[in-house]
């Protein structure tokens, strides 16, 4: 358990999930002083969060940011989801720009007790043979790029608490796709088969809560129940679009031109399916999803639309 005054330092806390851990751990009794960093400000006001706007093509400040501030406790959570915040290549360059940096500084550290890293569900694939409902102790064997990105931090991450002799632990986030809010959802004519979500809150609980307990190992965060692309486009009054085969790729090159990308990781849930089995959460983080998938689903659809209103006074 960690215990009073910890230093904490938070990496990506510009993005709506490290603003909401954050803010979070600023209630924590255990932590002392809190600091962040991120290419962006952080989505919502903190109080206590000292906030350090830093690219992550800007190594050595970066380093010189971490080692400054000396932290007990690392939570990074600084990756960039393909067709998130950035394309799937930059994506990919920017969240391994971070990783390096901010996993390799934070290993020169000598307050530095535990680290927990951000990771997802998408880590075991969903290749021929692959588990439904993976546990932990699956096989880790991506196959898609998210998958892939995700497997390489906790890697880097294991690779850092072997060498100086730290707890590493990692949180695998069960996905929430904002295809999900356009007009048509495509879906598997062949199969639809089903897919769990995580709502952000309570992601960002276990992602506080691994902090806290000091976790060393990997667990799963997924919400209860599970919903199909169908389902879900009912649920929602979307129109389900139905696709077999080479349909898909068709489908995505179609969101891509209406601004809603379908990274490969959304396509391969959507087509295959994206479960997990999350029964040692309650035991390794002492918390549990408070919104089944159904409910955040539910919650998505219920977002108010973007209304444009024309300017008060024309200029052209």
């Amino acid at each position: 358990m960690v215990m009073g005054g910890k230093r904490v330092f938070v990496s990506g806390v510009g993005g709506e999930l490290g603003t909401t851990i954050a803010g979070l751990l600023e209630s924590e009794t255990w932590v002392g002083e809190l600091s962040g960093i991120d290419a962006d400000p952080p989505r919502h006001r903190l109080h206590r969060t000292v906030f350090h706007r830093i690219h992550p093509d800007e190594h050595d400040r970066i380093v010189d940011t971490v080692a400054r501030f000396n932290p007990h406790v690392l939570v990074h959570v600084g990756v960039w989801e393909p067709d998130a915040r950035a394309a799937p290549s930059a994506a990919a360059t920017l969240t391994d720009q971070a990783a390096t940096s901010i996993l390799g500084a934070a290993a020169e550290c000598s307050a530095l007790e535990h680290v927990v890293v951000r990771s997802g569900i998408e880590i075991y694939g969903r290749g021929r043979g692959a588990l439904t409902r993976p546990s932990e102790s699956a096989p880790i064997a991506p196959t898609s790029d998210w998958g892939r990105t995700v497997a390489a931090i906790e890697h880097t991450a294991a690779r850092v608490g072997e060498r100086v002799g730290v707890t590493v632990g990692a949180v695998r986030l069960a996905p929430l796709g904002r295809l999900l809010r356009q007009p048509g959802v495509p879906f598997s004519v062949l199969a639809d088969p089903p897919f769990a979500v995580i709502e952000d809150r309570d992601a960002a609980r276990a992602i506080v809560a691994a902090a806290r307990v000091g976790l060393a190992e990997p667990v799963n965060v997924v919400a209860a129940g599970a919903i199909t692309a169908l389902q879900a486009a009912r649920r929602g009054g979307r129109i389900p679009i139905p696709l077999v085969g080479p349909d898909w790729r068709v489908a995505r090159a179609l969101s891509f031109l209406l601004g809603a990308p379908i990274p490969d990781h959304v396509s391969e849930a959507l087509h295959r399916g994206r479960l997990a089995d999350n029964g040692r959460m309650r035991e390794l983080l002492g918390v549990m999803p408070e919104h089944g998938t159904v409910d955040v689903i539910d919650r998505l659809y219920h977002w108010p639309s973007i209304i444009h209103q024309p300017a008060r006074v024309q200029v052209a």
